[in-house]
């Protein structure tokens, strides 16, 4: 993404569909549907408006035919780019490369799942894989267990380090009006929760919840006289390390190490710049993970890092204000919350869990098992 200008998009709209558990027979497009209507309204445009459409779900084999022919949008420029959780940062990117080429001037960012209402195993079936099936791992959650293990032996972290994140990540979802988990949550309601897969137990996963929702982009020029506060698209990076966890170079790097710098470099902007970090935190260690590889501290000291209350609120570092994959939603492929929630919070718009001073956000994507990173770093109108 070296080509496109900095700052010459910006997100105008931003909305989650219903979320938790949704209506009975609503299928994943008619929440990226929902979700469309109310980002749309958020920024002051009608589906008439809109004549560019990204999407991904794994529920919809064809998702963006699927979702031109619900919205009546024959002519709409498409991308249904899919690569895990992380694709809508990508989108992100390509609607920024799109907009700024003309190839559309109302661009939508959508995602739906009724994971929580069909079942886990419907919502996302596995490939079948000759160097991994044939010893029935538990997927994703082994993988990351795996990934979680070697940073244990390598850096000496903890099964608290890890727990620490959940706590931090539940008490951002007290703060959250629709966040789906409600109680407090310790340090050891974490370790003695019920084991999935050593040493993860439930609470150092992500939640199975259904939802959805869109965002919506247009050119800067049209943002500044928009409804809502614009947020700029500063810069964008991705990396493909890898599809299955047995061919991950190294478990305790991730692409997040390239993403993150290509992503820096066209936003001008470093780690000390940034105020809000949305990270893709399906399990503890991925939070972990993604402050080492993109550079909020040193590798191996992630675990001491998020101690002591450091990513929770009134710490020094706001990651996942939201309450996170882990106690705000989950349905699936989390990507596109990450971005609705850096939109409001350097729009100044989140109450409680507000971060005073917001101006830089980076938004980080996960996809596949810990396989594609995807970062973009968003900012207010100071920054552009």
């Amino acid at each position: 993404m070296s080509n496109v200008t900095r700052g010459s998009v910006a997100i105008v709209g931003a909305a989650e569909s219903d979320l938790g558990a949704v209506a009975a027979l609503m299928s994943p497009i008619d929440l990226m549907a929902q979700g469309i209507h109310r980002a749309l309204e958020d920024a002051g445009l009608t589906l008439a408006d809109v004549d560019g459409v990204f999407c991904a779900t794994t529920q919809a084999r064809t998702s963006a035919m699927s979702l031109v022919e619900y919205l009546g949008l024959p002519n709409a420029y498409t991308d249904s780019t899919i690569v895990g959780g992380s694709s809508f940062e990508i989108h992100v990117a390509h609607a920024h490369a799109a907009l700024e080429a003309g190839l559309c001037s109302v661009a939508v960012v959508a995602y739906g799942s009724t994971q929580r209402t069909v079942g886990r195993r419907a919502s996302s079936a596995r490939e079948f894989n000759p160097y991994e099936t044939p010893y029935k791992p538990f997927l994703p959650a082994t993988a990351y267990a795996m990934a979680a293990n070697r940073h244990m032996h390598e850096y000496g972290t903890t099964r608290e380090h890890m727990a620490a994140v959940a706590v931090a990540a539940r008490e951002w979802a007290l703060l959250n009006p629709v966040a789906w988990e409600k109680k407090p949550l310790t340090i050891a309601d974490v370790l003695n929760a019920r084991p999935i897969s050593d040493p993860f137990t439930v609470r150092d996963i992500c939640l199975v919840t259904d939802g959805g929702g869109a965002i919506v982009l247009v050119r800067a020029d049209r943002a500044r006289s928009m409804k809502q506060k614009p947020v700029y698209v500063l810069g964008s990076g991705q990396s493909i390390t890898h599809a299955s966890i047995t061919s991950m170079p190294v478990l305790t790097h991730t692409g997040a190490i390239e993403s993150g710098a290509q992503a820096y470099r066209a936003a001008g902007v470093k780690p000390s710049d940034v105020k809000v970090l949305a990270l893709y935190d399906a399990f503890t260690i991925n939070t972990i993970l993604f402050l080492e590889d993109l550079g909020f501290c040193a590798k191996g000291e992630g675990g001491p890092f998020v101690s002591g209350g450091r990513i929770a609120p009134g710490g020094s570092l706001a990651v996942n204000t939201n309450g996170g994959g882990l106690s705000y939603c989950h349905p699936g492929m989390y990507g596109l919350f990450l971005l609705i929630e850096a939109v409001r919070q350097l729009r100044g718009t989140c109450g409680q869990r507000q971060v005073a001073g917001a101006e830089v956000a980076l938004v980080h994507g996960n996809g596949g098992v810990l396989s594609a990173q995807a970062t973009n770093i968003l900012g207010g109108p100071a920054t552009v």
